[in-house]
């Protein structure tokens, strides 16, 4: 419970925890230090120090005073002093030192211990002391210089420990931060990575620290190639699959209306399994990051797909502006989101809403939905869930939902799947981090 309470006050920052690993072991040592040393330095020397004095104020008043009660100047001179006689009302209210002097409490409390008749003690940091003391003539008032009673400015103790403390920690967190500095780096490389943009990365810094910067460089060069390959690999298989279905289509116009027909949907089902697949092992590989208005491209995703006849309307729409997209991969992923609503219900509904930190795409519709249970399986490739969605109206061949979610991880976002409070189907939420 303790350090579930201190967690919320620890920096969530690599420098700011190494910057208070830093300096909490310092500032403990100092007060550790001063303590001791306030206690068995200080206190010590001022209490024999104030003894010396007080044995000199015996001396002083146990002579024969002068007149009005003020010892003899034979003795004050000698021993530092000055003494004069005066009034009651020329007597403090009340003992006064200033609040940082450690030392005068000590000096204050001795000099009474030794003397019942003094009355008053008024401190003057780093000047004089004053004493006013009872006597059978009537009181006096003695001075002397401070530095009899206490050692001289004991508080740069305290001020050259913060200062130099200050300085050394500075010094530190400068060269701490240079140190952190190719792991922040590394950070940022590798977040940017996962959203599909390739930053420039030279590994730097401490050995361990150039070592994991060399295994992301070889990480990110093998997922580079074998994207390329997979690349070429499609392109390849898409010109050798849409040739024979070409050829099969002439060939099929010669055939009678009647033989022709159940043969071309049969082709026209078997092009559309391809072009799934193809989409769906192509991904975002082929797009590269582009500036692009997020809520433009979402209206106009909804025009077309109205001019091809879906009931698709534009709900909720929040924000303006202008973040990096795969633009091709999100429409793409869109147009899946809504193909699946309108095969799967009547009408479909799109919202967006760009905020500080992430866009927020969703789709609704009023079909039946999907359990709880399945939503993980029904982004899977090739998942059809027969008892919620309808397979058999439209077609698909189950890779709209996964479609979309791979697009949402190219872009370092996610893909949620929930229920629609306004249509009462299926809610899909595509969220891309800004």
């Amino acid at each position: 419970m303790f350090f579930g309470w201190l967690k919320r006050y620890v920096p969530r920052g690599l420098i700011g925890r190494a910057t208070l690993t830093l300096i909490l072991p310092v500032v403990v040592i100092q007060l550790v230090v001063s303590i001791v040393f306030i206690q068995r330095h200080f206190e010590d020397v001022t209490d024999q120090m104030t003894t010396a004095v007080s044995r000199e104020l015996d001396l002083l008043l146990a002579a024969t005073p002068g007149p009005g009660g003020v010892p003899p100047i034979g003795l004050t001179e000698p021993l530092g002093m000055q003494a004069r006689a005066i009034t009651e009302a020329e007597i403090p209210p009340a003992d006064d030192r200033v609040w940082y002097d450690f030392s005068g409490g000590i000096v204050t409390e001795r000099l009474k211990s030794f003397h019942p008749g003094l009355r008053r003690v008024v401190l003057e940091v780093e000047r004089n002391v004053y004493l006013y003391i009872d006597t059978p003539e009537g009181p006096i008032e003695l001075i002397f210089d401070r530095e009899r009673v206490s050692a001289s400015n004991p508080h740069q103790l305290l001020v050259n420990m913060v200062f130099f403390g200050g300085l050394m920690t500075a010094i530190a967190y400068v060269y701490l931060r240079n140190q952190l500095r190719p792991i922040t780096r590394l950070a940022e490389v590798s977040a940017a990575f996962g959203r599909g943009r390739n930053l420039p990365y030279k590994p730097g810094g401490a050995t361990e620290v150039r070592a994991a910067g060399q295994a992301f460089v070889d990480m990110r060069h093998r997922i580079e190639r074998y994207v390329e390959q997979r690349t070429l690999m499609l392109s390849g298989v898409s010109h050798d699959l849409r040739t024979p279905l070409t050829r099969l289509r002439l060939g099929l116009s010669l055939l009678d209306d009647e033989d022709r027909e159940p043969l071309e949907r049969d082709v026209a089902e078997m092009q559309e399994m391809i072009e799934g697949f193809l989409s769906f092992a192509r991904g975002s590989a082929e797009d590269a990051p582009e500036p692009a208005e997020p809520v433009q491209l979402v209206r106009e995703i909804v025009a077309d797909a109205r001019r091809g006849g879906a009931e698709v309307s534009l709900g909720e729409v929040q924000g303006a502006g202008v973040m990096d997209l795969r633009t091709p991969a999100v429409r793409r992923a869109v147009e899946n989101l809504i193909g699946n609503a309108v095969r799967h219900g009547t009408r479909a509904e799109v919202s967006v809403v760009l905020g500080e930190k992430s866009l927020r795409i969703s789709v609704e519709d009023d079909g039946p939905g999907i359990a709880e249970k399945d939503r993980e399986a029904a982004m899977r490739p090739f998942q059809r869930l027969d008892p919620a969605r309808n397979r058999n109206k439209g077609g698909g061949v189950g890779l709209g939902l996964s479609i979309a979610a791979d697009v949402a991880r190219a872009h370092g976002g996610v893909l949620r799947l929930g229920v629609s409070k306004t249509l009462g189907g299926l809610r899909a939420d595509l969220v891309i981090a800004r």
